[in-house]
């Protein structure tokens, strides 16, 4: 293999890997939470999840992979601490690997996860895949020395600083609010009834398989048709679990009920707990809200937010915020038909994604672009000098 040929083939498999770790940790970085509920199915699935008490190691634990994942997708891009990034690559993969081989053999979790919600592969797939990453940092490995720099070693750890610390306020930022990209079924301007439709392909499932509100008062108004149906607005809080809620915001959920009924809109609280907690959360907060019972993992992939609130119209969801971002008491001060958060642009979304984005990708941009510049001066001068001392010869 000539040597322009074996460079083209090393660098494609750099970049095959590369945009492989920096998706698979940008998915988790987007999405903290889910990705902690499947770490939680995995220690379930491995009889582990009793030495780990509370939802804060899983928590952790997808943030240290999104960050590491995503991190050295970048490093391998830029090929910095080339050894040392392909070598924590491999020991990542090679983790990763017989644990899908477990998973596509015992079928123990249905879906590994590692592409959160974005996109979904059989276990056999992520094995397969895993094998295929372990080859390819092989050949690497073997001929990391072809892997061109793209940054000079002088700025290799502000490049590495730089993407820890991006990597920590994306992930950040989602987890106080919800996720910048929904890969859920239940996104803004998802229309649940059509998501609930049966495909014509027999063997394919609907978007949305299980959400059904069965209303613990018995209101025929709150049941699932009712809500989908309403030509109104509809606000659901979702509270899979009531007693791990965070009450910290109990005023803004208790003013949007008040604007709620104000206007005629109604106002449901959707959860899995049973009546002796929905009981002691009425007289902890007041709540003169009805409840209503939805699948937990249902809840879950509504919102990540424990509380969180949707609003609905006519089976349409327009607006999902955690209780950290609840529209606020003076912004409630007409009818939702008047009001911005009643109506959502796509244009305002991409807009958003965008901008954090170019937060990342434009500082960097301009980084290597300068750093590049600099390392030509240097060599031109170089150059020049050398030629200026043969002239004189």
């Amino acid at each position: 293999m000539n040597s322009k040929l074996q460079w083209t083939v090393v660098n494609t498999c750099r970049l095959v890997v590369s945009a492989t770790f920096v998706f698979s940790g940008l998915v988790k970085l987007i999405d903290p939470s889910g990705t902690a509920y499947k770490i939680h199915d995995y220690l379930e699935a491995l009889k582990l999840s009793g030495f780990f008490s509370g939802d804060y190691i899983p928590l952790f634990t997808a943030i240290a992979l999104g960050v590491t994942e995503f991190t050295l997708g970048i490093l391998l891009f830029c090929a910095i601490r080339r050894r040392s990034t392909i070598v924590l690559m491999s020991l990542l993969t090679a983790i990763y690997t017989p644990l899908t081989l477990w998973l596509a053999v015992t079928n123990a979790v249905t879906d590994c996860g590692c592409f959160g919600d974005a996109l979904h592969l059989s276990n056999w797939q992520t094995f397969a895949k895993n094998i295929v990453l372990l080859g390819l940092l092989a050949l690497l490995w073997w001929k990391r020395k072809c892997l061109s720099r793209l940054v000079s070693q002088s700025l290799q750890w502000l490049v590495s600083l730089f993407t820890v610390l991006y990597a920590l306020f994306l992930t950040s930022l989602c987890l106080y609010g919800e996720p910048i990209i929904d890969f859920r079924p239940f996104h803004v301007m998802q229309h649940i009834p059509t998501a609930m439709q049966w495909p014509e392909d027999p063997e394919a499932l609907p978007e949305i398989l299980d959400f059904e509100v069965q209303p613990l008062d018995g209101n025929a108004d709150n049941t699932t048709e009712a809500i989908l149906a309403d030509p109104s607005y509809t606000f659901l809080l979702i509270a899979p679990h009531l007693e791990q809620a965070d009450d910290s915001n109990l005023e803004s959920i208790n003013a949007l009920c008040d604007y709620a009924q104000r206007y005629g809109y109604r106002f449901l609280c959707l959860t899995a707990s049973s009546d002796s907690v929905i009981h002691r959360w009425q007289d902890m907060t007041g709540a003169e809200y009805p409840f209503a019972f939805t699948d937990e993992l249902t809840l879950k992939t509504m919102a990540r937010s424990n509380p969180g609130l949707i609003l609905l119209h006519d089976g349409t969801i327009l607006g999902k915020w955690s209780h950290r971002t609840l529209p606020k008491e003076n912004q409630l001060t007409r009818s939702l038909e008047k009001l911005e958060i009643a109506h959502p642009r796509v244009e305002t979304y991409r807009r958003i994604l965008l901008t954090l984005l170019l937060w990342y990708i434009g500082p960097l941009a301009l980084l290597i672009l300068m750093d590049r510049a600099y390392m030509s001066f240097q060599w031109w001068r170089k150059r020049r000098s050398h030629v200026a001392e043969n002239s004189k010869k």
